[in-house]
């Protein structure tokens, strides 16, 4: 089972501008990072999940990962954001491990229901409540 990694889409005002800065890029899309994952082999066919208000909203396939030449490192991307079921995630500084076993689902295709099609905001406000 691959590991996978959560991160915030910082800067993005919602999951769809989120997509269309990843589908922007042609052949492979770059966040970076200031270290390298210690676990980094294990990483291989994982996906880094993007959190947007405090939820998990989807995923991309990571290619891989290279060293910028600044001290920096590159998370390579698929340019494509794959769908997920909303998951609570807290917000935190840089990235996390995330176990395959507690990543959300993809949803597939045209797949949704009640809680998929509430927008973000209101998904997280209720799940800070206590009601989903």
């Amino acid at each position: 089972m691959p590991l996978h990694m959560t991160k915030i889409a910082f800067g993005a005002e919602s999951p769809a501008t989120l997509r269309a800065w990843l589908e922007s890029h042609d052949g492979e899309a770059r966040t970076s990072t200031r270290y390298l994952p210690k676990r980094v082999e294990e990483m291989a066919g994982g996906s880094l999940f993007w959190i947007h208000g405090h939820m998990l909203v989807g995923r991309s396939p990571i290619i891989g990962f290279e060293e910028t030449g600044q001290g920096r490192y590159w998370i390579r991307l698929e340019p494509k954001l794959i769908p997920v079921r909303a998951k609570p995630k807290r917000a935190h500084q840089g990235w996390r491990y995330l176990e395959d076993a507690d990543a959300p689902a993809d949803l597939d295709g045209g797949e949704a229901d009640d809680l998929d099609a509430m927008p973000v905001a209101l998904m997280s406000e209720l799940t800070k409540l206590g009601l989903v």
